[in-house]
């Protein structure tokens, strides 16, 4: 990141991004004890026990417990990365584009509030 860092948003707007960020974490916690649960619980009773469906039931569980697992390591990252946002929020840098400097328009960070690019920073990022 060579270019020099001229703007940042106001400690208003920071403030505003801050409780924006801190209820999604909330909602994605929420989200993450669901998938934990959904985990966790077995499922496992006698109130079918005949081999062809405890089959077909086991599976279902398998693969239910797989996608699970797989979101919840999805939400994990998310929470990450929007805690990371909290951090830049804190530092005075939250909304930077990390390759150009320049402001993230609030639009885009009203939508993807962990976002560390702008979108022509992210289209470039991902031709390379």
């Amino acid at each position: 990141m060579d270019a020099k860092i001229v703007n940042r948003y106001s400690d208003e707007e920071l403030e505003e991004f801050r409780v924006l960020i801190e209820s999604k974490i909330a909602e994605a916690r929420k989200a993450m004890e669901v998938y934990q649960e959904a985990y966790a619980s077995s499922g496992n009773d006698t109130t079918d026990t005949a081999p062809t469906f405890k089959n077909m039931e086991e599976g279902n569980q398998v693969l239910s417990k797989e996608e699970n697992s797989r979101l919840a390591g999805r939400l994990d990252k998310y929470i990450a990365n929007l805690e990371a946002a909290l951090v830049r929020i804190e530092n005075k840098t939250y909304g930077i584009d990390r390759m150009t400097g320049k402001l993230i328009p609030k639009e885009r960070l009203r939508i993807v509030p962990h976002a560390t690019l702008d979108i022509d920073s992210k289209i470039k990022e991902k031709q390379k």
